[in-house]
């Protein structure tokens, strides 16, 4: 099984550095997003690029199933192994030139996230794990900060507005009042820098399975935690949080105070 995840990973980490790529064609381009019906943008480099991850997943793994956020899904009956495609997550910040967008590919096996690859075009940076494998960063270790205090913790979020309207703007209420540093704007890439160390706590009130598919084992095997704000590790909770081990359990504390 080791061997097996290993490949996948390493497939996982090609396939989403050149799609990655692909994209970097098109940005800082002015290219002009259309709007989908929840007025999300989307690009050609989004469809282009989820196409191509499609095109090498199909031929590689013709039993895998698939879900992406442009296409759908692709379902195999009796898939033991699904994807989750994210080809720009980000596209907000792609289309007005902010480098904070990722390529997310996530690997479900038996329904476990197992197998996460997320490049970052923009920077030029590759987060990688598979269960049991380690995570690493450009090729070196990853790992989550070992901040054991609020009072001294960098935290983060992509759109501060989304809390109220997702009804959860008490929940961050109590827990930004409570750390050191508040930032925004970050997408897919405040979850690297959790997992790198460089800050410790990503939220968001709202997420589909695409957007975070890669970050249950990228966080697990950095030794920190992604999931739900309840503490399940999962991609389908419409929800999700990142964080060390340290500051885990006082965070969802703060975030379910009546648990």
């Amino acid at each position: 099984m080791l061997n097996d995840l290993r490949d996948l990973m390493n497939f996982a980490a090609e396939t989403a550095t050149l799609a990655g790529r692909m994209t970097l064609g098109y940005f800082g381009t002015g290219v002009r997003p259309d709007f989908k019906a929840d007025d999300s943008p989307v690009t050609v480099a989004d469809r282009l690029a989820e196409e191509f991850i499609r095109g090498r997943i199909e031929e590689r793994f013709r039993d895998h199933a698939i879900v992406g956020e442009e296409f759908g899904a692709t379902e195999n009956a009796g898939a033991s192994v699904r994807w989750l495609v994210d080809p720009i997550d980000g596209t907000k910040s792609f289309v007005r030139g902010v480098p904070l967008y990722a390529v997310l590919l996530g690997v479900e096996i038996d329904g476990v996230p197992s197998v996460g690859a997320a490049y970052y075009p923009g920077t030029d940076e590759l987060l990688v794990a598979a269960k049991g494998e380690g995570c690493t960063w450009n090729g070196r270790p990853a790992r989550v900060s070992e901040v054991a205090h609020l009072s001294r913790a960098y935290i983060s979020c992509t759109d501060p507005g989304s809390f109220e309207v997702y009804g959860k703007q008490a929940a961050w209420d109590r827990l930004a009042r409570r750390v050191y540093v508040r930032a925004g704007w970050t997408d897919a890439y405040g979850y690297l820098l959790v997992a790198t160390g460089r800050l410790e706590a990503m939220l968001d009130p709202i997420m589909n399975p695409w957007d975070c598919g890669p970050f249950v084992p990228i966080l697990q095997e950095a030794g920190g935690y992604f999931g739900d704000w309840h503490g399940n590790a999962t991609n389908y909770a419409g929800e999700g949080l990142a964080t060390n081990a340290n500051l885990r359990d006082e965070i969802l504390g703060l975030l379910n105070p009546l648990q």
